[in-house]
């Protein structure tokens, strides 16, 4: 995953937003969380600069019911390129409340999904809680290496060499 700070937010990966939609689908009648990583556009293939919202992070221990949903801040992982964050309205409104809103000012971005979470059934917002025009763009986003370990690795460490033992 890229690292970024600033830059504007071209759009929404496809596979995002299908994958937001599900789950909130799932969750109901309960709402759904999540928070929400990107990419620098040219890394998914685009020739922009800017990022491109390519992951929804389920923080674990995300407490919901049909009227909101929080996840203790201890739980999101410090690597976390988070840019926003998207969560389910269950009774298909798709405007912030006060709660979403006093919440808003930390991302650039803010998507609420509603019931019955279909492909029109959501809705992008900045930080003041605005409606902006958020893309749905048909990217592949990049295959993250969990670990970056090559059996190659894991034979050299097995005989007992080092990094340096292999260009000696």
């Amino acid at each position: 995953m890229g690292l970024f700070r600033s830059g504007e937010i071209l759009g929404i990966a496809e596979s995002a937003l299908e994958f937001a939609l599900a789950a909130s689908e799932e969750a109901h009648p309960n709402e759904y969380m999540g928070l929400l990583r990107g990419e620098q556009a040219s890394n998914v293939g685009l020739d922009e600069h800017g990022t491109v919202l390519t992951e929804v992070l389920v923080v674990p221990g995300t407490e919901s019911n049909p009227v909101s949903a929080s996840f203790n801040t201890n739980m999101v992982p410090n690597d976390l390129s988070a840019t926003g964050s998207i969560h389910s309205h269950p009774n298909g409104v798709l405007r912030p409340s006060d709660a979403d809103l006093a919440t808003f000012g930390r991302n650039k971005v803010h998507i609420i999904v509603g019931a019955p979470y279909g492909r029109t059934d959501w809705e992008a917002f900045d930080r003041e809680g605005e409606v902006i025009d958020l893309p749905v763009l048909d990217v592949d986003p990049p295959e993250e290496e969990f670990f970056d370990i090559t059996q190659e690795d894991i034979d050299r460490e097995h005989r007992g060499e080092t990094e340096g033992d292999r260009w000696s």
